[in-house]
């Protein structure tokens, strides 16, 4: 365990830190359903959907581990609350994996898929920003199985739940379509320094149109 925190220490660390979240020493582990068994020879990062090329691109693990290694110094807000302040994340870039099977021109959103047929969506500039990691690593180690392991997505803007645990692909998609929490009432775009927790918060363009 580090040093307590000094008085002035957590007052700069609650002013960084969006409404209504406080600030986390430790990692929780949350997720829904139970901790997938990681299997190299059968993984396999896919992305599919509307491609520049209309082709499925593929890796496997020992490619998908080979691709330009990037580290993020970023936040982690979740949704219940708490808030992880300046963790180092280490991993592929959204960035890179766009630029390696590009989106078509019409594409809009992004379907994040995981094990277990998990999804989130996020929009096309969400996905893209310079800070959104496709995460193996925090803290210069390997993620464990229950933070993630071999790969989660880390949206830092953005809710944690809009980075899923076990990542296996994304599916590019000209029109937005709500993931596994969104469909069941959390806010379909959420943004943290809005509070965008749930979704009768949502305005007009928020989510997908009816």
């Amino acid at each position: 365990m580090g040093q307590p925190e000094r008085p002035e220490q957590r007052e700069a660390a609650q002013s960084e830190l969006p409404p209504g979240q406080r600030l986390q020493r430790g990692w929780p582990v949350t997720h829904y359903g139970p901790v997938p068994r990681f299997k190299p020879e059968r993984w396999e990062f896919r992305v599919f959907g509307a491609t520049a090329d209309g082709d499925k691109h593929c890796w496997n693990h020992e490619e998908f581990t080979a691709l330009p290694f990037a580290t993020v110094v970023a936040d982690l807000h979740c949704v219940t609350k708490f808030s992880m302040l300046g963790a180092e994340w280490g991993g592929v870039l959204a960035r890179t994996v766009a630029e390696l099977a590009p989106p078509a021109p019409d594409a809009t959103h992004v379907m994040v898929w995981a094990e277990y047929g998990f999804s989130s969506n996020l929009r096309l500039e969400d996905f893209l920003s310079d800070r959104t990691v496709f995460a193996t690593h925090k803290g210069g180690e390997l993620l464990t199985a229950e933070h993630g392991f071999p790969v989660r997505l880390v949206v830092p803007h953005l809710y944690a739940w809009k980075g899923p645990k076990w990542v296996r692909g994304i599916e590019y998609m000209t029109a937005d379509r709500r993931g596994f929490w969104e469909e069941r009432g959390y806010h379909n775009i959420g943004d943290p320094w809005r509070e965008q927790r749930y979704s009768y918060q949502e305005e007009p363009g928020d989510g997908p149109e009816l």
